[in-house]
């Protein structure tokens, strides 16, 4: 049974958790200035990580073919004083566009190692990712993005709360950086 429990909400940032080990988050995006349906594509990522190298300490994007990337993100070492490891993001992601809508898919890639991750850094132990970009106008678009943990992993409630204030620092800054380009 899915009973939604918003965690954070602030600056038109919704962080909720539906069930065990899915989360969900929703904004938006809107400037008249410019169509932003056509800049929802894979270099949204390289911007995320441009405007948060205090959240990130590397990335790569690996461009398999248009509708295609593989994505490795290292997070910055938060927890390293409490003893917790380093943790990065090692997914395939795929572009879906549809009539309306762009989808974005991520499946984490367990078979391999990425290279260059620091010694003892593990994995965030995510399934999937499922960004939809509804494209209400060409101005404006609503993003929902699910989060897939493996379910084995145990997100404890105040890790729930730091993830929420996180992602809203990231997504904040992208959401007032696109709103704010002037052609």
């Amino acid at each position: 049974m899915n009973t939604e429990t918003i965690l954070f909400d602030k600056d038109e940032f919704k962080f909720s958790r539906i069930c065990k080990n899915h989360y969900k988050q929703t904004f938006s995006i809107e400037n008249k200035n410019i169509n932003v349906s056509k800049i929802i594509d894979f270099t949204l990522i390289k911007l995320m990580y441009d405007l948060n190298k205090d959240v990130y300490e590397k990335s790569n994007i690996e461009k398999i073919n248009d509708n295609e990337v593989n994505v490795t993100l290292l997070m910055k070492h938060y927890f390293e004083d409490i003893g917790l490891p380093q943790r990065f993001s090692f997914v395939n992601m795929k572009k879906i566009i549809e009539e309306k809508k762009i989808i974005f898919y991520s499946q984490s890639i367990k078979s391999v190692r990425p290279p260059d991750m620091p010694e003892g850094s593990l994995p965030i132990s995510i399934k999937n990712m499922i960004c939809v970009c509804d494209i209400i106008s060409p101005h404006n678009i609503d993003f929902s993005l699910n989060i897939y943990f493996d379910d084995s992993m145990i997100v404890p409630s105040f890790i729930e709360k730091i993830i929420g204030m996180i992602s809203n620092k990231i997504f904040k800054r992208v959401k007032q950086f696109i709103e704010n380009v002037r052609l």
